[in-house]
């Protein structure tokens, strides 16, 4: 079931006609129900994946938690850890794998035909298994106590607004919520259903449309230097508007229901530097990279060279959980190179660093903008010929026309995203949208500007939204 559908609205207005006069724990099972219902509307059959690893992990926490010896507690660690890999490794991996063992065989004549296993991917396997995975350590390190209610714990990892991409949520922020009897109030449902549409329109209006200048431009087998990296841009807008649009329905949607899930962007575009941009973009998975990832590997306590290295292996892994391809690992490495070089290019050019005032925070601005979206040809574009093609074109054999067309789509690109700026702060930023008890959002002042806002939301996406619309974007991890 996707977000922008009938088929949705209906299934939450269902859901609310029953959820809030239920006691704690009907609300739990209501919203166990509805993740499954909403999980497996489209494909029923990965319900029993999730089940069974859901199953594991509550199991093998409860095994952590009373386990005589320190030993005890690794093996129960192991086991859910095997369990979530193993099934990430199955389905997502094994293609990739078979593809290109397959293809060194048969390079070295020890094959004559090449063969392929290929598994379909469960929608939202890497973020349901980097979740558990994080409750599974998190109980074994001692910072997180075991869930005693299995139900409590199905619900925290079946819970159907952040299950198919995200933000990745920690056990300790999500089951003192469920634990909690939910009621609504007119402030924070109100906020809700604004941010809700806030995600609406980021998709339908702006990510549906920018994504037909960026898939028309990867049609283009010869595309010319400006026309390919206008449709570069345009999918750097694309996927930020679609991804952030996802995550706004979320919040929303979850907010209404009365628990809320953590923020997962922060203006990732006026990033100063590429570190800068991974503390804005998707800043729950760059925090489970940090905690589960980088520290366990040493972190920036081994030296310099020791630090550079954990920061390779944790964008190669990032690039890996993102997708099983080349162009992937690719990324990552990109990225990481990109972030253990950058203290070096801010000392031999001024200007990267902390020089030049305005003018040069500007600079640094569009310069990271710039430079990042490198990064999303090799995001976008699966093969690598054609990677190395686009790389490789020269511009000065574009001809005006060319230019014009390029730049134009860029342009229109940068338009589309106009909104990404002017009404985010609106959204999400203003202290009188958000949940809190603020006595001032209680005034019939702050209602009407929210009622404004969702009424100019709601006509946007029916006079602007995109005529064509299709899944989001991150389902595919």
């Amino acid at each position: 079931m996707i977000f922008q559908s009938i088929d949705y609205l209906l299934f939450f207005s269902g859901l609310l006609c029953l959820y809030f006069w239920l006691p704690v724990r009907g609300q739990n099972g209501l919203l166990l129900v509805a993740g499954a219902v909403f999980y497996g509307w489209i494909h029923p059959w990965f319900l029993g994946l999730n089940g069974t690893i859901a199953l594991i992990d509550w199991a093998c926490a409860r095994g952590m938690e009373g386990a005589p010896s320190p030993t005890r507690r690794k093996v129960f660690l192991g086991i859910s850890l095997t369990a979530n890999l193993l099934s990430l490794a199955l389905f997502k991996y094994l293609g990739f794998f078979t593809t290109n063992v397959s293809a060194v065989l048969t390079a070295m004549g020890l094959m004559t035909e090449p063969w392929v296993l290929q598994l379909m991917l469960p929608v939202g396997l890497s973020f349901f298994t980097f979740q558990n995975i994080s409750y599974a350590v998190d109980v074994y390190r001692g910072q997180q106590p075991a869930c005693r209610s299995l139900l409590e714990y199905a619900t925290f990892a079946t819970y159907f607004p952040q299950r198919l991409a995200g933000p990745i949520e920690r056990a300790n922020r999500m089951l003192p919520q469920y634990r909690a009897k939910r009621r609504p109030t007119l402030e924070v449902v109100r906020s809700g259903i604004v941010l809700a549409l806030w995600g609406l329109f980021q998709k339908m209006v702006i990510a549906d449309s920018a994504s037909i200048l960026a898939n028309k431009v990867f049609l283009i087998r010869d595309a010319s230097f400006p026309v390919i990296w206008g449709g570069v841009i345009a999918y750097g807008v694309q996927i930020y508007a679609d991804f952030s649009g996802y995550t706004a329905i979320a919040r929303g949607c979850s907010r209404i229901l009365g628990i809320e899930l953590c923020a997962n962007f922060n203006h990732p575009y006026v990033a100063q530097s590429p570190s800068d941009f991974w503390r804005r973009w998707h800043m729950s998975l760059s925090r489970w990279f940090k905690d589960y990832i980088y520290i366990p590997l040493g972190g920036s306590r081994g030296g310099y060279w020791k630090t550079k290295q954990n920061l390779m292996l944790v964008f190669m892994i990032s690039g890996l959980w993102h997708g099983a391809g080349w162009n992937f690992i690719l990324w990552g490495t990109f990225h990481g190179l990109l972030i253990c070089t950058w203290p070096w290019f801010a000392r031999v050019v001024p200007l990267l660093g902390e020089a030049g005032g305005k003018a040069g925070m500007v600079f640094r601005v569009v310069f990271t903008f710039a430079i990042m979206h490198v990064g999303r040809l090799f995001f976008r574009e699966h093969d690598l010929g054609m990677i190395w093609q686009h790389l490789t074109l020269n511009p000065l054999a574009a001809s005006l026309a060319e230019w014009r067309v390029g730049v134009g789509m860029a342009a229109e690109a940068v338009l589309y995203g106009l909104p990404l700026t002017l009404l985010y702060p609106l959204v999400d930023h203003w202290k009188w949208l958000l949940p809190t008890d603020d006595p001032r959002l209680q005034t019939w002042r702050w209602t009407v500007y929210q009622m404004l806002l969702a009424a100019l939301l709601v006509f946007g996406i029916a006079v602007l939204r995109s005529p064509e619309t299709g899944d989001f974007i991150y389902f595919q991890f």
